[in-house]
């Protein structure tokens, strides 16, 4: 018998893990452990490629199937179907890789390997097909409240986004322009840096030395909008992994990081040390937590339903929901009542969400602004800027459809808010 591919078998799980158990990749963490590093790269590159073309895999698939295939079946199906029509992989290679990977399965899979061979040879006589398949629908509850907000038209473009996925970026501490030579890399507007391949990061030059860590371009626009002076007193407020605290302490700030999860100001503490940098860290709930001294700037990056990061993490649409939406607005605004009341009298707060729902960003500052009258929106200036990005009153307002030519962003929500004084 063949020996079976760790990582398709690994591939396989994360999948069943995502559309039986509605478990987040990142929560599966424990999966890849064991695995070798090019393995594990491979095994979360095909989970990756699955999740974002599932319902291409399954308009395939579904003129060779008479009745829907049990759950562990469909998942070896729709993953060798998207390794033979997304990838480019060998269909022979994959399809003996699968037969094999099903025999080893027990009762669930081991009698369907001539099924499995059957179905992936005709797929890969249909690659025609592919090329022709829409890209995948968000989930309704999704779709339809973005396209309240923003149309159908970008819907679609956004939905065109997701599929295409998304490309490696990295923010650095200084010298952007000698570092995008070294890495090969593209300077954006924004100041982050865009790597045409990624390869293995951390073998990368630099990595080691913490000259650089990896970030969405969107994501360190926060901290570029809230412009840390040196010697300025900053509070990261919900600051795990710790992207943006970097970010503020190579600006000269100093900075206070806090977040309710210790697990994750630990791997804030572990991306501290590799890159030379210290920062007061804090694990406590804001809502309990009172400074012993105002700040002269705070970045909330507030907990959102991360609606604006599915070109990144494909598989949120398959397990979250509307459910928890109110929840989570509900905690923003306490967030939003509580955080300015730690600023210096004339300090300014940045709010962000990675959420494309208004309710997660315009609609919270307007609603915050009503309920403080000694706060005000200040409009956003940072180099680089789209002009299109700005939205009336002066936020940022960015889509995963943005820079179509270039990659693409996450999708997020940033205000900036003075208090008075």
């Amino acid at each position: 018998m063949a020996s079976i591919d760790p990582a398709r078998r690994a591939a396989a799980a994360l999948l069943s893990g995502v559309l039986q158990e509605r478990l987040t990749l990142a929560e599966q963490a424990g999966e890849l452990a064991a695995l070798a590093p090019p393995d594990r790269a491979r095994a979360q590159r095909i989970a990756l490629a699955t999740l974002r073309n599932l319902t291409r895999a399954d308009a395939m698939l579904k003129p060779h199937l008479r009745k829907a295939p049990p759950p562990d079946l469909h998942v070896l199906l729709r993953l060798g179907t998207v390794e033979i029509c997304a990838l480019g992989e060998a269909p022979h290679g994959v399809t003996d890789a699968l037969v094999t990977l099903a025999r080893s399965g027990g009762q669930k899979t081991e009698g369907f390997a001539g099924l499995i061979n059957a179905v992936l040879r005709k797929i890969a006589s249909d690659t025609d097909r592919w090329a022709r398949l829409d890209p995948p629908a968000l989930p309704g509850w999704l779709r339809g409240r973005l396209m309240s907000a923003y149309g159908k038209v970008a819907v679609m473009r956004m939905e065109a986004a997701h599929l295409a996925g998304a490309p490696t970026d990295l923010s650095v501490k200084a010298e952007a322009e000698t570092w995008a030579a070294k890495l090969g890399a593209e300077l954006l507007p924004t100041g982050s840096l865009r790597l045409a391949q990624a390869g293995q990061i951390t073998e990368l030059p630099g990595y080691a030395t913490g000259d650089w860590w990896v970030q969405d371009a969107a994501a360190a626009l926060p901290a570029r909008v809230l412009n840390a002076q040196p010697g300025e007193h900053v509070l990261d407020l919900c600051a795990a992994p710790g992207g943006k605290t970097l970010q503020l302490l190579a600006a000269g700030a100093r900075v206070t990081a806090l977040d309710v999860s210790a697990p994750r100001l630990d791997r804030l503490e572990e991306n501290l040390a590799r890159c030379g940098m210290r920062a007061e860290t804090v694990v406590a709930d804001a809502l309990d937590w009172t400074p012993a001294a105002p700040f002269d700037a705070i970045l909330l990056d507030a907990p959102c339903s991360a609606t604006g990061t599915i070109r990144r993490h494909p598989d949120l649409p398959f397990v979250k929901d509307a459910s928890g939406i109110k929840e989570l607005a509900a905690l923003q605004a306490a967030l939003l009542d509580r955080a300015p009341g730690w600023l210096k009298p004339g300090g300014r707060l940045v709010y962000a969400t990675c959420s494309l729902l208004p309710e997660e960003g315009e609609a919270q500052i307007a609603a915050a602004l009503s309920r403080h009258p000694g706060l005000r929106l200040v409009p956003i200036t940072a180099p680089g800027l789209d002009p299109d990005w700005l939205t009336e009153t002066g936020c940022l307002r960015l889509r995963p459809d943005f820079w179509p030519d270039r990659g693409g962003l996450d999708g997020f929500f940033i205000a900036v808010l003075r208090r008075d004084g």
